[in-house]
């Protein structure tokens, strides 16, 4: 048995039976794919895969059981990886972070300034997705650490810790009849709103709040970006829902901010990273600046209980 075996049958998976693709991915040739996978097959005893002449098609009972097994060993083979680099060069590295768009514009500035200026050798990549991609980024290994607020509590593949709490503001221009106030949801049901995209950013909070009371909002647009949120409300669009983090009053002087936290309820940042995984000592470093309470201890206590923090109803 080795490593190239369980590659083979771990991409396979991944690149939905294909084997040509799985053949790319591995830089080797189809054959030697197949023979892998043929030669894993006998020294288990079992056949891991259905095939349809020398096309694989799906998974057999055996297989099914066995791939997580095949999942954990890769990964800890990874581990091992790291943990030997940690120790040859600790202070140099690759960290890649995924994070949705309003955490890598809003959130996270502060402490990608903080970590270049600790860690200079560390090369860093920032990743933009939905909740869902951030998430996927994380499973599939592309991504050391997960940011978002929806979605990354959901995957029993990955441990989400939680890091700030916010809440959603209003934005409309200098001038609106909102802001002679009282904020109400009844009062938003009247004009036209601009907000996120269904999974985006507190998205089901806001849809929930208005269900609950028996209200239908008018929503005219929708965007994964709170910027093209704020630039259309700009242009008289509409009112927009934005989280409250996104509105900065020395830039946008054109709008004005009403708190919707009474409206709205109160928003859960997550960090997540892949259940199992090694973190090199530069990952907890950053991990850290950007959420202080996520402290090393904390999140290998995490790790080692293997237990998801999961938001509070």
């Amino acid at each position: 048995m080795n490593f190239q075996q369980l590659r083979s049958v771990r991409e396979a998976v991944r690149c939905g039976f294909n084997l040509t693709e799985v053949a790319n991915t591995l830089h080797t040739s189809q054959p030697g794919v197949s023979r892998q996978i043929r030669e894993l097959e006998e020294e288990l005893g079992i056949e891991l895969f259905v095939r349809a002449g020398k096309r694989l098609t799906g998974l057999t009972e055996p297989g099914g059981h066995v791939l997580p097994i095949i999942e954990r060993m890769l990964q800890e083979s990874s581990n091992l990886r790291h943990a030997g680099q940690e120790f040859v060069a600790r202070q140099s590295g690759r960290l890649s972070v995924a994070a949705t768009h309003t955490q890598a514009r809003y959130a996270l500035p502060v402490a990608v300034q903080e970590f270049r200026g600790r860690f200079p050798d560390v090369s860093l990549h920032l990743h933009q997705g939905s909740p869902k991609q951030v998430a996927q980024m994380l499973i599939d290994g592309e991504a050391d650490v997960g940011i978002a607020t929806e979605a990354l509590g959901d995957y029993p593949q990955l441990i989400a810790l939680p890091c700030y709490r916010w809440t959603h503001s209003v934005v409309v221009p200098p001038g609106h009849d909102l802001l002679d106030g009282p904020l109400t949801l009844e009062a938003l049901a009247e004009h036209p709103l601009i907000t996120y995209d269904n999974g985006f950013t507190g998205r089901t909070r806001i849809d929930r709040a208005f269900e609950d009371n028996g209200l239908a909002p008018q929503i005219v647009l929708t965007a994964m970006d709170a910027d093209v949120i704020k630039t259309y409300v700009q242009l008289g669009m509409g009112v927009g829902v934005v989280a409250g983090i996104a509105f900065e009053a020395e830039r946008d002087t054109h709008l004005r901010a009403l708190d919707a936290g009474e409206l709205f309820g109160i928003n859960q940042t997550r960090l997540a990273v892949r259940r199992g995984s090694y973190l090199r000592g530069y990952v907890h470093a950053f991990i850290e600046s950007f959420a202080p309470s996520l402290t090393r201890e904390v999140v290998e206590d995490a790790l080692a209980s293997d237990v998801v923090v999961r938001e509070e109803a």
